[in-house]
């Protein structure tokens, strides 16, 4: 019997422990679950899409260079239309029915500009997302670049924003206010910072219906912004993929000269809020990476072939200039013997409602063009390809366009 109420006590004093333990038991002790759980609330509410939020892990180095994949596709500007967005993914086989990827270790470089012309830019943002933590299960990846627009977004250059975009960001602003206040009940949690700070409540020649949304817009995509920081600091300005350079505008030999890798750690580094509120120099100006247009003007002959061949000489292995920047009304094509490669079709529909077409740069057979353009059935001259029927294009180049409906 003594060893009975022994044992009582113990279990007794164990059971007032846990006790003790539960009433103790605060948000301090669960910090990252909780803020985990509002966040995804949040996403979802945004976005309609479940992003479970990742692990906080340091901030790792940018990759400027990549090796030569066996299957690599860029894709143009998207400006804000998520439905011909998800068609450029499903052109190249990338997504499937349910907008899931399947495009197994395919490499996807998007050239820029998600912002701006179009009411879609988050879910477009979100969208691009899920697609890079899906395509590294499947040993692929999705690279995103800096465009023009999201340079001149973060700097408060809303010159481009469409109304439906506006009413996008309001929703943002609300539920993410929601995802706050919640956080904000727990006292064991760290008070969220208000991304409202010092953001004034009106703005000069601004109607008072569209402050509050110029204001959501503002608090979300400038420097150290909640959106800025998490979708658009990790995209690079530069790529070097293979011996095929990726840039929304363009590069000269200042820009190789001061430093690819450089160019790409200070442009994030800005994004982040540690470099001020304007852009670095070379996201400025018509001769800026983001800006440039000397290799992609439409018409061929204009573009300067001499000066474009001396910079891909400056960039070891470097064979061509992929750009977008520039809508290409006849589609996706070449110049100077295919050293520039145009990849802005204009597709969204605050463009000029092009038709999709993607870039594919396959080791063993080259480059072609994917394209929804159904005037490419009905003419003479017909290649065979390895994956059905291509048009050879030896005026515009790259040499072959695949037609899918």
């Amino acid at each position: 019997m003594p060893h009975c109420r022994t044992h009582q006590r113990s279990t007794n004093h164990q059971k007032m422990e846990r006790q003790n333990q539960s009433s103790s038991l605060t948000c301090e002790n669960l910090p990252s679950f909780l803020s985990s759980f509002v966040d995804t609330f949040v996403d979802f509410s945004v976005s309609g899409l479940f992003l479970p939020q990742q692990q906080q892990i340091p901030q790792q180095p940018l990759q400027t260079h990549y090796p030569s994949p066996n299957r690599l596709v860029a894709i143009g500007d998207l400006h804000g239309d998520l439905e011909k967005s998800k068609q450029a993914f499903r052109l190249a086989g990338l997504i499937d029915g349910s907008d899931r990827w399947c495009g197994g270790s395919t490499t996807v470089v998007q050239i820029g500009d998600v912002l701006d012309r179009g009411g879609e830019e988050l879910k477009i943002l979100y969208f691009l997302e899920k697609l890079k933590r899906e395509a590294v299960k499947s040993g692929g990846q999705l690279i995103t670049l800096n465009g023009n627009h999201e340079i001149m977004n973060i700097e408060g250059d809303f010159r481009y924003v469409t109304k439906k975009a506006l009413e996008e960001f309001d929703v943002w602003a609300y539920w993410y206010d929601i995802g706050n206040k919640m956080k904000s009940l727990c006292h064991g949690l760290e008070i969220p910072k208000n991304p409202f700070h010092g953001i004034p409540p009106s703005f000069h020649r601004v109607p008072e219906e569209f402050s509050h949304s110029i204001r959501a817009r503002i608090a979300a995509l400038r420097p150290d912004g909640p959106i800025s920081r998490r979708f658009l600091a990790n995209n690079l300005t530069v790529l070097v993929v293979g011996d095929s350079v990726f840039v929304h505008g363009g590069l000269l030999e200042k820009h190789v000269d001061y430093g690819l890798q450089r160019i790409n750690d200070e442009v994030r580094d800005w994004i982040n809020g540690s470099m001020g509120q304007r852009a670095p120099e070379y996201c400025r100006g018509r001769n800026a990476v983001v800006w440039l247009r000397k290799f992609s003007d439409e018409f061929a002959k204009n573009c300067d072939c001499s000066l474009l061949e001396h910079v891909l000489a400056t960039i070891p292995g470097a064979k061509r200039m992929i750009m977008g920047h520039t809508i290409q009304e006849i589609g996706i094509n070449g110049a100077c013997d295919n050293r520039a490669i145009r990849i802005d079709v204009g597709m969204s529909k605050g463009c000029i409602n092009g038709l999709p077409e993607v870039l594919e740069i396959d080791r063993n057979s080259g480059l072609r063009v994917l394209t929804s353009n159904p005037m490419y059935q009905n003419k003479n001259q017909y290649a065979q390809t390895k994956e059905g029927l291509g048009l050879l294009i030896p005026e515009h180049g790259p040499k072959q366009v695949e037609v899918k409906a």
